[in-house]
C-alpha cells in the first residue's frame, strides 16, 4: 500500500469509527439520561460531517481549470469549510446554553442519574479514541500527510473532552447530578472549538496565507542543491486551499546565453514540484549573479 492510499484508508477508517461512535453515543446518552455523553456524540458527528464536506470540497477543488476559473476551484473546499464551521460554532453554542440554563434553573435535578451503561460507552470511546490518536499520527508521519496528523491531534482533544464526560457522569451516578450538566457544558466547548478551529484554517487558505515554515525551509534547501544556482535571492510562497504556489528568484552565471539560464530555470521549477506534491505551480526568475537584488 503506498503512501497516498495508507492516507486515504485511514481516513476513510477514522470516518467509520468517528460515526460508529457518534450514533452509539446518542443512542446510549439518550437511553442512560446522559447529557454529557450525548453532547460528546454531537461532538464526534461533527467530526463525521467535517471529514465529509471536506472531502466533497475536494473533489469539487479538483476539477480541472476552466477559462472563467482558470487557477483552478481549490478554494471550494475552504468554503466548504467555512460554511460548515458556522454550523459546528452554533451547535457549541446552543448546547453550552442548554447547559447553563439547567443549572441556573435546576431542571438537571429531576433527571435520573446516568446509567452504568453511559459510564461503559465512555470508557469504551476512550480506548478507541485513543487507539485512533495513535494509528492517526503514525500513518501521518509515514504518508507525510498534514491533514492526518491534524486529525489525530483532533482526536487527542476528543479522549480529553471524553475524558471530562467520564468524569461528570461518575459524579452524577455518586448522588452529584449537577456534574453532568457541567461535563456537558465543558463538551459544548470542545465542540465550539472544533468549528472555530475549521473557521481559522478555511480563512487562513483564502488569503493566501504563506506555507508552513518547515516546508519552505526545506524548499529553500532543494533550491539551493540544484546545478547551476549560484545563489537564491527570493522565495516566496501562498497557500490556495489545499495547494500552494511558489515563487522563486535564482542568480544563476550571467556569462550563460538565455537558453542555458532557461535551462536552470525549468530545472528549478521541475525539481520543485516533482519533490512537493502539493505545490499547484512554481514560477522561476533567472538574476545574474553578479548583481544582488537589493
Amino acid at each position: 500500500m503506498n503512501e497516498k492510499h495508507l492516507a486515504l484508508r485511514t481516513s476513510q477508517l477514522n470516518i467509520a469509527l468517528n460515526g460508529l461512535l457518534a450514533l452509539s453515543k446518542l443512542a446510549i446518552g439518550t437511553l442512560s439520561h446522559s447529557v454529557a455523553l450525548f453532547n460528546d456524540g454531537i461532538n464526534n458527528a461533527g467530526d463525521v460531517i467535517s471529514s465529509v464536506i471536506a472531502t466533497v470540497g475536494i473533489a469539487a477543488g479538483s476539477k480541472a481549470s476552466d477559462d472563467e476559473h482558470q487557477y483552478g476551484h481549490e478554494r471550494l473546499e475552504c468554503v466548504a469549510a467555512i460554511l460548515l464551521s458556522g454550523i459546528i460554532m452554533v451547535v457549541g453554542i446552543t448546547l453550552f446554553a442548554d447547559g447553563l440554563i439547567s443549572i441556573i434553573k435546576g431542571s438537571y435535578q429531576n433527571r435520573q442519574s446516568p446509567g452504568l451503561l453511559a459510564l461503559v460507552m465512555a470508557i469504551a470511546s476512550i480506548i478507541i479514541k485513543q487507539v485512533m490518536v495513535f494509528h492517526s499520527r503514525w500513518a501521518g508521519k509515514k504518508s507525510e500527510s498534514v491533514a492526518l496528523l491534524a486529525s489525530a491531534w483532533d482526536s487527542q482533544s476528543d479522549v480529553f473532552a471524553t475524558t471530562g464526560g467520564l468524569v461528570g457522569i461518575i459524579f452524577a451516578r455518586l448522588g452529584y447530578p449537577i456534574a453532568d450538566s457541567i461535563a456537558a457544558m465543558i463538551i459544548a466547548l470542545f465542540i465550539f472549538r472544533v468549528g472555530l478551529d475549521v473557521f481559522r484554517d478555511g480563512t487562513d487558505k483564502m488569503v493566501d496565507r504563506a506555507c508552513d515554515e518547515a516546508m519552505v525551509e526545506k524548499m529553500r534547501t532543494t533550491i539551493e542543491a540544484v546545478e547551476g544556482v549560484q545563489r537564491l535571492d527570493l522565495l516566496r510562497s501562498r497557500t490556495f486551499a489545499s495547494r500552494c504556489y511558489v515563487d522563486v528568484e535564482i542568480a544563476a552565471d550571467g556569462k550563460l546565453s538565455l537558453t542555458e539560464a532557461h535551462t536552470i530555470a525549468e530545472r528549478v521549477h521541475d525539481t520543485i514540484e516533482h519533490t512537493f506534491p502539493s505545490v499547484k505551480h512554481c514560477m522561476v526568475h533567472v538574476n545574474p549573479y553578479k548583481t544582488r537584488k537589493r
